[in-house]
């Protein structure tokens, strides 16, 4: 059955939306960090996010996978992409690393991917795709680039983690291509967001910091939740098994130019020409990564 003109303009606007939605991680992270210790605030993201999840798939009737070896990798997905993922970036900024500098180390991904993807899967990465992971790359230091020279964020606590991370969204990305089949995404962002639970609520035990309930800090939970995971996570989980893996990832290189635009409008952060050319640059490369191969390629 081919999809109506609705439904096809929704595919095509599934990749922006998910960037705009993705980029506004560090946004709340600038908001709740201040109110909330990192993996505290993880755990009440996930516990409301299963909650809202558990009302949804009620409602809808959402059917859950009927094989429990999905069940298995949709739960080593979550505590790769939601657990080790978030858990690692948000200690790392938490510990003073810039939100430039991790998103910097966090945008290798695609990288890293396309290497995986063509040495270890035999799959193709055609060299114009290559030529343009190296632009987004560029464009990327350019955006971030001034924020890496202006302070001293660096140690090796921080990087560990925040390299982590990267390592962790990596492998969940490539392992949810290869062995995740297609389920319904409510049921299995749940599944995802319980594994991740479990992994990290006994870690947030370790943390002194108490999370101190103002407006700001529910704000950032509400948004973290709805928006975040509800929203970004879903749209990440279909993309991922809609595309391919390089390609998906490479929409990570918009995320640091969008937030830099986004923190521009509500923190007055400065936008410098560098910015903007940075920002053009990784846009014409992601272009480059996204498009359809010609033969030639």
């Amino acid at each position: 059955m081919t999809p109506g003109p609705a439904a096809s303009a929704w595919v095509r606007l599934m990749p922006w939306v998910f960037v705009l939605i993705w980029s506004t991680g560090f946004i709340v992270a600038k908001y709740g960090l201040p109110h909330a210790p990192p993996l505290g605030f993880l755990v009440g993201r996930y516990v409301f996010s299963i909650a809202c999840f558990m009302v949804w798939i009620l409602w809808s009737r959402a059917q859950w996978p009927e094989d429990a070896r999905q069940w298995w990798h949709l739960a080593v997905t979550g505590v790769l992409m939601h657990g080790c993922y978030l858990g690692g970036v948000w200690f790392a900024v938490e510990h003073g690393m810039g939100s430039g500098l991790a998103a910097l180390i966090v945008g290798l991904q695609p990288v890293l991917t396309a290497v995986w993807v063509s040495r270890m899967m035999g799959a193709t990465v055609t060299r114009t795709q290559w030529l343009g992971l190296l632009l987004g790359l560029g464009g990327l230091l350019l955006v971030v680039g001034r924020k890496l020279l202006a302070g001293t964020e660096v140690s090796v606590l921080t990087v560990s983690a925040t390299v982590f991370a990267l390592l962790a969204i990596t492998a969940g990305t490539l392992y949810q291509k290869r062995f995740v089949r297609s389920v319904d995404v409510r049921t299995a962002n749940l599944i995802q967001l319980a594994a991740a639970l479990i992994v990290t609520w006994p870690l947030s035990q370790l943390e002194t910091e108490p999370m101190v309930w103002n407006l700001q800090l529910i704000g950032a939970m509400a948004w973290a939740v709805l928006a975040l995971t509800l929203g970004g996570s879903s749209l990440l989980y279909v993309l991922i098994q809609r595309g391919a893996a390089t390609a998906v990832t490479s929409l990570f290189y918009l995320v640091p130019p969008t937030t830099a635009i986004m923190a521009w409008v509500l923190f007055d952060e400065l936008i410098t020409l560098t910015t903007v050319l940075g920002t053009a640059l990784t846009a014409l490369g992601v272009a480059l990564v996204v498009r359809q191969p010609s033969p030639k390629d």
